[in-house]
């Protein structure tokens, strides 16, 4: 079987590694992939975006599957491309038409439809340009600390969590009215904040039946200890240790088969991952956000966990089968800790050379910013490559991830050592 599969990051390099592993598969292609996805299959020079290029190479290519990795293509309709036009509709994608899609790429339409089925989440309101002086009354009326949320996609950037009032009416203002994310906050979502502990559930489904993924946990700040600004992911966890048989059970009743049911019910087809970012509060969860794809970094610590073929998977995604599909995991522990720029999550420089690679033995080196200049791989991004380990407990998966992040170099580099030692 000939699978492409649409990004470049880390996320994709855990799907090219783990695809790589089926017997079933024929050829892999990866658009755009990094430095490192040449080793499981063939780079192709696409933008994820580019629906007509992307279209045109897998009819040239014979390719039965498309995975999209990141969440702009699926947001932007590429999987309603695919089935709009008739030489191409027979390419299984896997991923939420733009309608699904919405359930991230717009913060109001997945709240709307958590209240209508009755998914758990923080209480919230939604506003814009025509009711921003409500929208500052309203915040008069809240706990402190408060959430505002921009609605549309903003790189991960678009959530603020506000101690005073008078922060929250500033935030608020150049949100929607000085466009301090672009178009993703015109509207803006202010909601409850919930104190408890995030993980995240991920979960497979076909549109009828799904998988539950291994959960994760991952880390945002910057800083050792959960300081300083967000990031995309400075490292994951998988399991998470505090969610255990009970309270993934209250989720998968309370969260992940309404939420199934629930695109069912309201008519939205869906065929791919969803990922339900969780606040465990005191032992119960609530739902924070929707994702339509798979975490980046959560990625790189749950697939090594499947032992299953993903490939087969896939297929049953496809094929609407899902639930024939046999599934295992294993009960080791995945960490996984991020590689990243000097600089980052501001300002930072490319094009440093990254050497010893190589001699990383005990751990999986996933690349995510990196690219090939003149037969050397340099940095390419903020993320640069994510370090994956699995054993048989968290310890030695924390110590074994760590040492061997440290065994790579390039200058600026930086990476924090604490991941998931506040687990132990």
């Amino acid at each position: 079987m000939n699978i492409l599969i649409v990004g470049s990051g880390g996320r994709e390099s855990a799907f090219a590694y783990k695809l790589a592993q089926s017997p079933r598969l024929s050829k892999l292609f990866i658009a755009p992939g990094n430095a490192g996805t040449g080793v499981y299959g063939q780079n192709v020079p696409l933008k994820v975006t580019d629906f007509e290029g992307i279209a045109t190479f897998a009819l040239e290519n014979k390719i039965e599957i498309i995975l999209v990795g990141p969440e702009e293509p699926l947001v932007k309709g590429i999987h309603d491309y695919f089935l709009g036009r008739e030489d191409i509709k027979h390419i299984a994608v896997i991923g939420p038409q733009q309608l699904g899609a919405q359930l991230e790429g717009s913060k109001d339409f997945s709240k709307e439809f958590m209240f209508r089925h009755n998914i758990p989440t923080a209480a919230y309101k939604s506003f814009d340009k025509s009711n921003l002086e409500e929208g500052l009354t309203y915040l008069e009326t809240q706990n402190l600390p408060i959430v505002l949320k921009a609605d549309g996609l903003a790189a991960g950037k678009g959530v603020l969590i506000c101690e005073t009032i008078e922060n929250a009416k500033d935030e608020l203002t150049a949100m929607i009215a000085e466009a301090k994310f672009g178009d993703a906050s015109s509207v803006v979502v202010i909601e409850e904040f919930l104190k408890g502990i995030e993980l995240s559930v991920f979960v497979l489904t076909d549109g009828n039946s799904y998988k539950v993924l291994p959960s994760a946990k991952d880390y945002k700040r910057i800083g050792e200890g959960d300081t300083g600004l967000n990031t995309g992911g400075m490292g994951s966890i998988s399991p998470v240790p505090f969610a255990d048989e009970t309270f993934l059970s209250k989720v998968e009743e309370r969260i992940i088969k309404p939420t199934v049911e629930g695109l069912k019910n309201d008519n939205i087809p869906y065929k791919g991952f969803i990922f339900i970012g969780l606040m465990n509060v005191e032992g119960e969860p609530f739902v924070i956000e929707y994702n339509v794809r798979m975490g980046d970094p959560e990625t790189e610590s749950v697939l090594p966990r499947i032992e299953s073929d993903l490939l087969d998977l896939l297929e049953g995604v496809a094929q609407g089968n899902l639930e024939t599909r046999s599934y295992t995991v294993s009960p080791k522990t995945a960490v996984t800790v991020m590689l990243v720029s000097g600089g980052y999550p501001g300002d930072y420089e490319s094009g440093k050379v990254i050497s010893n690679i190589e001699n990383v033995k005990e751990s999986i080196v996933f690349h995510a910013g990196t690219k090939e200049v003149n037969g050397e791989v340099v940095t390419a991004g903020g993320r640069v490559i994510a370090v994956t380990t699995l054993q048989n407990d968290l310890f030695s998966a924390l110590q074994q991830a760590t040492a061997d992040a440290g065994r790579i170099f390039y200058q600026g580099k930086y990476f924090r050592t604490d991941i998931g030692f506040d687990l132990i």
